[in-house]
């Protein structure tokens, strides 16, 4: 294969990953040409991408569109987050009416499931709604963005468990399990389903502005 066929396929090469996969950086854009083509050295790769840039064929500032529908967005992976919270949701409050304490050893389940309804998921769904694109004070990256939030759930759910508690004991239901049940899957749902519409807000609203019309890694 001569130069000028080689520089064609690895052009034909980065703009059919620019289009299907959508790489958010120019680093990430790099490292999957590389996989296609492992002949092509990384140098090569930013030589040619910075040529078709000068040539008009590639906008590294262009913002790749997120889902504008509600719909679409729920079923990318940025609300992967939301079915995974009703999915234990359901799951936890599906093992506390079917599992009874006799049933060695389906009742671990229910006993594990429910301690992450009771401890973390209205806390989390509560964060998200409040938080859905990022934390009010700055942290280092997004994996400590996660651990931020974790932690943060725990403590939310300190104090929306003992009001929920509260606020049954004044009705004719009282503190019992299917009224502290019912009360918490209600607020957990209505929690994740604020935050995932509120996230998609963000994001669309993301996307037309002006001060993300570039991705500032390209």
């Amino acid at each position: 294969m001569t130069q000028k066929l080689s520089e064609q396929a690895l052009k034909e090469a980065i703009l059919a990953t620019t289009k299907e996969q959508r790489p958010e950086t120019v680093d990430q854009l790099v490292r999957r040409v590389k996989q296609q083509l492992p002949s092509v050295s990384e140098t090569e790769i930013i030589d040619v991408i910075l040529r078709l840039q000068n040539e008009g064929k590639l906008d590294l500032r262009q913002e790749y569109p997120s889902p504008r529908n509600l719909v679409e967005f729920l079923g990318s992976n940025a609300a992967s987050w939301y079915w995974i919270t009703l999915a234990l949701t359901v799951a936890a409050v599906i093992s506390v009416f079917t599992i009874s304490e006799e049933n060695f050893p389906l009742v671990v389940i229910r006993y594990v499931l429910g301690a992450i309804f009771i401890l973390w998921l209205p806390g989390y769904a509560f964060i998200k709604a409040l938080f859905p694109t990022e934390l009010p004070f700055k942290v280092s990256d997004k994996n400590l963005d996660r651990v931020e939030r974790v932690v943060l759930s725990f403590g939310m759910n300190l104090a929306l468990v003992p009001i929920v508690g509260l606020l049954l004991n004044y009705t004719p239901w009282g503190i019992r399990l299917t009224p502290i049940t019912i009360s918490l899957t209600a607020l957990t749902v209505t929690f994740a389903t604020t935050a995932v519409i509120r996230e998609h807000q963000s994001s669309n609203n993301q996307t037309r502005g002006p001060q993300n019309s570039h991705r500032p890694d390209f």
